[in-house]
């Protein structure tokens, strides 16, 4: 590490970027899929809901769903970390305790978003979800855009994106594998596109919006959009190069083999291993996970990614 900081505030800061990241991710989710079921009345809700669960590694267990459980579930428990609500308490706890390596405004931001949610909350139940969600995402855009132009380019400002990067890789591959791997439940293309908040980056590439599996190309290897694969990636391997670590270093080896391995895989290859390819990917951000927490928190052990990837409520 260049700056030396705590494990205790390392660890902090990461869990911050990444509650925040998923906060910020589920918010697109479910709103996709809200405008959707709204879009085409005759959807069947009780499959999109499952498909949702599946995305967020939810049980949605045998009796039928509806989109209010979901929002109950997904949006609005603030003791489950799967949740919106949860994640946003989670990652305002976390920044208060790295209050010394955090900005006052990003903490501020924190703060006030956690505070308005309930007022968000009730008036969701009355008209709708879509303030609360339109909330979460532009406080989560104000979080890291604060994080961007108020923090040096210390070591405390790359472990809330390191914590971003790997949670957004996470998310990418969660939408896909359900699409790819659970055809029961699977969002169309378009939605995926929405979810991932890459509908209009999409069309300006492809000059028109996305119904084909190049959908899983764009949000995989295009190397300029900030949510794809590719890119969040990148920007985890250079953190911890940042952070000192060598390239054999077990958290950014997995990674950085990733990552060299979707730079040069062409359209046809990515089509025919991506199965294959989506295990990889969720496989190597847990063990990079996994080695960074036994690196740099090395005080309580390794965090356990299998309690929070598992989404388990």
């Amino acid at each position: 590490m260049n700056d030396v900081i705590l494990s205790r505030i390392a660890e902090a800061l990461t869990w911050t970027g990444r509650y925040v990241e998923r906060a910020d991710a589920t918010s697109r989710i479910l709103d996709a899929y809200l405008h959707r079921l709204l879009e085409d009345p005759w959807r069947d809700e009780d499959a999109a809901c499952r498909s949702l669960y599946a995305i967020l590694g939810v049980d949605a267990g045998g009796q039928p769903v509806d989109m209010q459980q979901v929002l109950d579930q997904l949006a609005f428990d603030a003791l489950s970390t799967c949740a919106i609500e949860g994640a946003l308490g989670a990652a305002r706890l976390n920044a208060r305790s790295a209050r010394e390596a955090v900005s006052s405004e990003m903490w501020e931001c924190l703060n006030s978003t956690w505070h308005a949610l309930a007022d968000q909350r009730l008036a969701a139940r009355r008209t709708g979800p879509y303030a609360y969600l339109e909330l979460v995402r532009r406080r989560s855009a104000l979080f890291f855009g604060l994080a961007d132009s108020t923090m040096s380019r210390d070591d405390s400002w790359r472990f809330v994106i390191l914590g971003r990067s790997l949670e957004r890789v996470d998310m990418t591959v969660r939408l896909l594998s359900v699409r790819v791997l659970d055809a029961a439940h699977a969002p169309d293309w378009p939605t995926l596109l929405s979810a991932s908040g890459a509908d209009e980056a999409y069309a300006r590439v492809y000059s028109g919006f996305g119904d084909t599996p190049r959908v899983a190309e764009f949000l995989l290897l295009d190397r300029d959009f900030p949510r794809s694969a590719l890119h969040a990636l990148t920007t985890a391997e250079e953190c911890l190069a940042a952070l000192g670590r060598p390239r054999q270093d077990p958290a950014r080896r997995p990674i950085g083999r990733l990552r060299t391995r979707l730079e040069y895989l062409d359209s046809q290859a990515m089509e025919d291993q991506l199965p294959v390819l989506l295990q990889d990917l969720q496989a190597a951000c847990m063990a990079s996970a996994e080695a960074v927490a036994e690196r740099f928190f090395p005080y309580q052990g390794p965090v356990e990614w299998a309690q929070e990837g598992a989404r388990a409520v």
